[in-house]
């Protein structure tokens, strides 16, 4: 758990020096890396809540396969709102560009 915070560190950290082409890429690269992980955990919990099925107390098993299936997506979604914290401000950032490099209306009217 702390070195999947560390990569994600290391990657924010890195994507801060990119460039705005490089930056989206980041980005993207970073959501699929996510919603890799979140499958890998779905799949998981697939696989347990099946197994349960086959015991004989099926309902403590499955409440305890949905447990692991939180505790396992928490970390997930944090890096997720984080990310999507992180797209924001650059997303703001280049609109906040755009806008001072535009000729203000009153310049370009003669």
């Amino acid at each position: 758990m702390k070195k999947f915070f560390l990569v994600l560190w290391c990657a924010s950290a890195c994507a801060l020096a990119q460039t705005a082409a490089d930056t989206s890429a980041v980005i993207a690269k970073e959501r699929e890396d996510l919603a890799a992980q979140r499958q890998r955990v779905l799949d998981v919990f697939e696989e347990r809540s099946q197994d349960c099925w086959q015991k004989f107390a099926v309902n403590n098993c499955i409440i305890q396969a949905r447990r692991i299936r939180r505790t396992d997506l928490q970390p997930i979604r944090q890096a997720e709102l984080a990310l999507n914290d992180r797209e924001r401000q650059w997303r703001t950032q280049q609109r906040d560009e755009r806008l001072k490099n535009k000729p203000s209306e009153s310049t370009a009217k003669p």
